[in-house]
């Protein structure tokens, strides 16, 4: 059986260290004196965390920034990013969060994409830091064999998965490590490059010395790892009212993106949790999982759904009874209700907004496509989302009476580190509080009126 081959635009860059002058960073002082990468296989997503420990040449300017190399697979794959400075040693240790950003400057002639880290304190000359990196990469994973026939309920499913065994960098890299953490032991086969180690379900790759910028060595890992799903449409959409609850809806569209199989897949446990969507599960009310609608699009599939509530939350458990005959996919809709008064806030300048969670509470699943949909009080005005991370934002009117402000949030490639607060900040005159009122009371007046008109004609 011939493993199958990736057509990666990375293999130009195999033992390439070459690269011209006009593409070098500014701070060509900057070398990395040592690195660690461990890269998270345990899941479906890949989670890869860099210690960079990074030295300013004597001879040098100041350093405002530090760039990152990305190869063009994984900046197509990449769904998250950040970078952390330390400064200090052991308790007296200062984490500060730096801005991450795609570079401007044009691309290494092996095509490596360049991101900068932005340094709020320059690095002086002959000074050092130490950087930790974190990216997550999505559908990096690769069934192989792609089909299962197995007469067991859980076959196994083996993947492929592709990096390097050297850290791709900008700079000169004195000393670097690689260790691979997979869900178990059952490792088929992987690339050796000397000095290699396997123990268990880890791997390591290193100690390697002097290497040469944007250095590559490809390697290959074939191993086990559990069936996965992916959602790859999940539409939420929020009302938010000026009394009572906040009403959630959740619409999923979800697929098998593993190996396919004649049996089973797996039971689906989509798990609502309140304290991950929206801060803490003890401001939730009630969440209406009775009321949510289920559709399977497999044909020929029998399943079932329900909830097993708690003290601390609901669980949605999506069970497939009958397993389909390759892979599956399926919708659902789920619908919840939250307290007003745990989630809308006023501003010091008067302002109202409303503090929501971006992002699926499922750590080890991707989204696709994800699109949030809030939907203002009437009245409301001058809307401003602050996001801590690019969206795409766009503001329209639902024309009812007075009209009500909706604020669409969309973004791709979303993963458990999306998952953090947002704001949306509007206008409001406290004279639509007396809307709903006005008018069931001047319905009422009115069917009095008429009903006192025609009593005395």
């Amino acid at each position: 059986m011939t493993p199958p081959i990736r057509s990666l635009p990375i293999v130009v860059l195999f033992f390439l260290s070459a690269v011209s002058s006009s593409s070098l960073p500014p701070e060509d002082g900057i070398r990395v004196v040592s690195a660690e990468r461990l890269i998270h296989l345990t899941g479906p997503i890949a989670r890869v965390i860099i210690t960079l420990e990074v030295e300013n040449s004597a001879a040098a300017s100041d350093a405002s920034q530090v760039f990152l190399a990305f190869t063009p697979w994984e900046v197509k794959h990449l769904a998250f990013v950040k970078a952390t400075r330390v400064d200090g040693k052991h308790r007296k240790k200062a984490h500060e969060p730096l801005r991450v950003q795609a570079s401007d400057l044009p691309a290494t002639p092996n095509g490596a994409r360049l991101y900068s880290a932005l340094l709020s304190t320059h690095l002086k000359p002959g000074e050092s830091t130490t950087l930790e990196v974190l990216y997550v990469l999505t559908h990096v994973l690769d069934p192989y064999p792609a089909r299962i026939v197995s007469q067991s309920a859980e076959p196994r499913q083996l993947v492929y998965y592709h990096d390097s065994a050297v850290i791709l960098s900008p700079y000169h890299v004195v000393e670097q490590v690689t260790y691979i953490k997979m869900p178990s032991d059952m490792v088929e086969s992987f690339t050796k490059v000397d000095p290699t180690s396997c123990a268990g379900a880890e791997m390591k790759y290193g100690t390697y010395y002097d290497r040469m910028p944007i250095t590559y060595l490809p390697i290959s890992v074939h191993y086990e790892n559990r069936p996965f799903a992916v959602v790859q449409k999940l539409e939420r959409k929020v009302d938010v009212p000026r009394r009572g609850h906040i009403k959630v809806t959740d619409k999923y569209k979800m697929k098998q993106d593993g190996a396919w199989y004649k049996r089973i897949f797996l039971r689906l446990a989509a798990t609502i949790l309140p304290e991950s969507l929206f801060s803490s599960s003890r401001f939730v009310s009630h969440v209406m999982l009775n009321s949510y609608r289920s559709k399977l699009e497999c044909p020929g599939i029998l399943a079932f759904a329900k909830t097993l509530p708690s003290s601390s939350k609901d669980r949605l458990y999506f069970t497939l009874v009958q397993g389909p005959r390759y892979g599956w996919h399926c919708t659902f809709t789920a619908g919840y209700g939250l307290p007003l008064e745990n989630y809308l806030f006023e501003s010091v300048d008067g302002r109202r907004y409303i503090n929501l969670t971006f992002g699926f509470p499922q750590l080890d699943t991707v989204v696709d496509d994800f699109a949030t949909t809030i939907v203002l009080p009437e009245g409301s005005k001058n809307p401003q989302t602050i996001v801590p991370f690019p969206t795409k934002t766009s503001y329209s009117y639902l024309y009812y009476v007075t009209g009500r402000t909706k604020v669409v949030l969309k973004n791709k490639n979303v993963v458990g580190e999306h998952n953090v607060p947002f704001q949306v900040y509007y206008e409001s005159n406290p004279i639509f509080v007396l809307a709903d009122p006005l008018t069931v009371w001047a319905v009422i007046g009115f069917i009095a009126v008429c009903i006192a008109y025609f009593y005395f004609t």
